[in-house]
């Protein structure tokens, strides 16, 4: 019977498909027998016997390349020739277990990463996550090596203690010599790492070592989830979403101030050890879907993404918790379209675009928001400085005629008569005031009196607090008073004129314009004559 036939009849039986390496070797027996043959000058016959032996070894080879290969993907679904509409929807109908254990997983461990991650960033410890997903590798190793099988509860046991001791270690390198936490994490991170490995080279040379699937923990493989992982998994984030309810307060205040926490009685040790364990819990169950690589960024990246986005601590828990499970559920689908295509760095590239996201569009911290604030600031500042060169214009004569020429404008703010009308157009754009038939003349309107009159107001009295208040040179305070005069509120205003006792002219000898005088603007069928908005009586 020849290879093949052996090898479709185990199949048929249920027996394990052979490997590739078993295969090869297959081939190597056949060449080494055909050049022994040929070596002690066999007869034709054997040699004719032996190179028909090896033609059928290597046609059973071809066809186990090609019956082993769907075998061989590293994802979730099954290699086929279907197309990405096709396997998106054989996705959502969740027909294939290995799909609904590999999104439920994913889901599973973004909550709980998510969560915990919040902690870890609050608290500056980002590179103790990283340290920590390194230093569970021994521990994964010698979990495998207690029962020689790839059990769940001995990894996640083995993997939680390995964890436990980088911490330890990490702190007794801190409390015992003058280096600093970071180097003690690097260090603690590198050794814990390199004993990982050795282990895991030391598994694959056993007899069952390559069918521990023990490599899959260094970048991870959801399609490796299964029912036991899945359940350990919905344990370890219920345990955790369960002590952080619990025990938000103390969490809260721990992290925020660990003095105040000791002032009031919180054992803030117990509570940064407690953090650290369901930190670890978190970190084995993510391994087999994200690996010791890149475990780190699924504890800090939807957290980091969710500190953008909120100044509330539950907020942010909320928010990490949902980036992390729409980072796991990206990466189990994505990782289903195609073959060959990892769910760890899928989720890691989800989880990153979230923060992509709130880093350029977060409402405060956000880069485009902060530059489109930045520039609706310099465009509100540069119609301020419009307005009050205006009223300037109008108050050296004494507010004798309404309008004030495009050249009075232009030689006040000492531009061309072209930056001058763009500027004109700018204010009339946002109702501030209106041009003429010509578009030679500018007039404001109530709204822009208003404001020209509150701008120079508030010029005025800050000069004036600073010469009474701060005995500063009436010649040196005009720079100060440029830039301070955009951000006064009403009500610094009003303290400001209750401290200078209602003073009505500033250190020039110019006068404030006081409430009456702005609020004029806004009367123009006052009974007063008046010439334009802001005639004083």
């Amino acid at each position: 019977m020849t290879l093949f036939a052996i090898h479709c009849s185990s199949a048929a039986r249920g027996a394990t498909r052979p490997t590739l390496p078993y295969l090869a070797g297959c081939v190597g027996r056949a060449r080494r027998s055909r050049a022994a043959g040929f070596a002690d000058g066999d007869d034709f016959q054997i040699r004719t016997l032996t190179f028909r032996r090896a033609k059928s070894i290597l046609i059973a080879v071809l066809a186990g390349l090609l019956w082993c290969a769907p075998a061989e993907a590293a994802r979730i679904g099954d290699l086929s020739d279907t197309s990405i509409w096709e396997q998106a929807v054989r996705f959502f109908t969740f027909q294939d277990p290995s799909v609904r254990y590999a999104l439920l997983g994913s889901v599973l461990l973004g909550i709980s990463c998510g969560l915990l991650g919040s902690f870890i960033v609050v608290r500056k410890m980002a590179l103790v996550g990283d340290a920590l997903s390194h230093a569970v590798l021994p521990g994964v190793a010698i979990g495998f090596l207690w029962n020689m099988s790839k059990d769940p509860v001995a990894i996640f046991v083995g993997a939680t203690i390995a964890g436990l001791i980088g911490t330890a270690v990490v702190n007794w390198i801190k409390q015992t010599t003058h280096l600093k936490e970071d180097t003690a994490l690097g260090l603690v991170l590198a050794v814990f790492f390199a004993v990982g490995i050795c282990l895991l080279t030391m598994i694959q040379r056993l007899p069952t070592g390559n069918k521990s699937g023990l490599d899959k923990f260094l970048f991870g493989q959801a399609a490796s989830i299964g029912e036991k992982d899945v359940i350990l998994m919905a344990a370890v984030t219920a345990l955790s979403v369960l002590v952080v309810l619990v025990f938000y307060k103390e969490f809260l205040v721990t992290s925020f101030d660990p003095g105040f926490a000791r002032s009031v009685g919180f054992r803030v040790q117990v509570f940064h050890y407690g953090l650290m364990l369901l930190v670890a819990f978190a970190v084995v169950i993510a391994l087999q879907a994200v690996g010791v690589v890149l475990v780190s960024a699924m504890l800090i990246t939807p957290a980091a993404a969710a500190y953008l986005l909120t100044d509330r601590m539950s907020r942010m828990l909320w928010l990490a918790s949902i980036f992390g499970m729409i980072a796991g559920a990206v990466g189990a689908f994505a990782s289903f379209l195609g073959p060959n295509l990892p769910t760890g760095p899928f989720m890691v590239l989800g989880a990153s675009a979230v923060f992509a996201m709130a880093f350029l569009f977060a409402p405060r911290h956000g880069i485009v928001m902060r530059w489109l604030r930045q520039r609706s600031r310099s465009s509100r500042t540069k119609r301020e400085n419009t307005l009050k060169s205006i009223y300037h214009v109008l108050e050296a004569r004494d507010f004798k005629g309404e309008g004030v020429s495009l050249r009075e404008l232009a030689e006040r703010r000492r531009e061309t008569v072209e930056e001058a009308r763009a500027q004109a157009d700018h204010l009339r754009h946002h109702g501030l005031a209106s041009l003429d038939d010509d578009r030679a003349t500018m007039f404001l309107t109530p709204n822009g009196w208003q404001l020209a009159a509150a701008i120079v107001r508030n010029h005025r009295l800050w000069e004036l607090y600073l010469t009474n208040a701060a005995h500063i040179a009436a010649d040196h305070v005009h720079e100060d008073a440029e830039k301070i005069e955009h951000v006064l509120g009403e009500e610094v205003v009003r303290e400001l004129e209750r401290r200078l006792q209602y003073a009505t002219h500033d250190p020039h000898g110019r006068a404030i314009p006081n409430l009456d005088t702005i609020r004029r603007g806004a009367t123009p069928e006052s009974r007063e004559p008046l010439i334009g908005y802001g005639k004083r009586p």
